[in-house]
């Protein structure tokens, strides 16, 4: 059995795709998934499997919201593992020790093209930063979240991913949940 996490990108944000967690996580343990359970409202789930393809509990997943629940929403799913090692390597905390309210974590679904990632200069977005290592950006907001323009969508467009973006306290939860 491996721990995964879906990241489920834009549940119950602002009256939209709204989904009760319990019924979500019905739904999901009906499909097989084991010792479903979710972190807050906006679509964290956390599970075991018993297969090591993250790619078919994705679709699942995605094909369970669809059905269910009548929408399609962007489904990131990550190893607990892989995402343990990615909280371990904020350069934000580790070389800097940046206060965490001002931290967040965009996961990608897959790596970014380095010549994609090189055209994006990262002194201009200052006072915002991040940092990109594998599927992980590592952001450090100081003004907040949601007055950066390093969103979902930007990194999207520029590094032709899908995306989806956690808070620090967030990402802390999940690897102990």
């Amino acid at each position: 059995m491996e721990t995964f996490i879906a990241l489920l990108r834009g549940i119950n944000v602002s009256g939209k795709n709204l989904i009760k967690m319990n019924q979500l996580t019905q739904a999901l343990a009906e499909a097989g998934l084991i010792n479903v359970r979710t972190y807050i409202q906006s679509g964290n789930v956390v599970y075991e499997s018993a297969t090591d393809q993250p790619v078919i509990d994705e679709k699942v997943i995605s094909d369970i919201i669809r059905d269910r629940f009548g929408f399609d929403v962007p489904v990131q799913l990550i190893r607990r593992n892989e995402l343990i090692q990615i909280h371990d390597q904020n350069p934000f905390i580790n070389d800097r020790g940046l206060p965490v309210d001002k931290l967040h974590l965009t996961v990608l679904n897959s790596t970014p093209d380095f010549a994609l990632l090189s055209k994006i200069g990262a002194d201009s977005f200052l006072p915002d930063e991040f940092f990109v290592s594998g599927r992980a950006v590592y952001l450090y907001c100081p003004e907040g979240y949601g007055r950066t323009k390093l969103t979902n969508t930007f990194f999207e467009k520029k590094l032709k991913v899908s995306a989806t973006t956690r808070n620090w306290a967030t990402v802390n939860r999940l690897i102990n949940f």
